[in-house]
Order: structure tokens, then C-alpha cells, then sequence
């Protein structure tokens, strides 16, 4: 198994219940519930053209920044 981290989140009450129940009805762990929605997530970001853009962007933007510090080999 690789590395994992562990993430604290604060939900409302009832999504935190909703997530509860929707998780034991599909038979997984809270856990589970959330590691799924967030790789899926991430998974629609990635194929999403607005975000390589924006992404591209910030690549240029941190670039420049670390330029102004004096990191010229990134």
C-alpha cells in the first residue's frame, strides 16, 4: 500500500449524517466514501481544459516569482 495521509474535514451535521448513511448502504467505509469522490473529482479536473489553462498559468506565474528570488534552474 502506498503512503497515505491522513486529512481532517469539517462538515455540516447533516452532510456529515447523509455521508454516514450513504456509505454504510453501499457497504464502505466513510473513508472509502470520500477517497472515491475525491479521486473522481480530481479525475474530472485533470480532463477539464479550463484548469490546464489556469494550471499553465500559475506554472508562468511561479516561475516568474521564483525568478525574483533568485532561482533561475526551474
Amino acid at each position: 500500500m502506498s503512503p497515505q495521509k491522513v486529512t481532517t474535514m469539517r462538515l455540516p451535521e447533516v452532510t456529515a449524517a447523509q455521508l454516514v448513511i450513504i456509505a454504510r448502504i453501499e457497504g464502505i467505509s466513510v473513508s472509502e466514501f470520500v477517497r472515491q469522490a475525491i479521486e473522481n473529482q480530481i479525475a474530472v479536473t485533470r480532463a477539464d481544459e479550463g484548469f490546464k489553462e489556469r494550471l499553465k498559468q500559475r506554472l508562468v506565474e511561479d516561475r516568474e516569482t521564483l525568478k525574483g528570488l533568485g532561482v533561475e534552474d526551474v
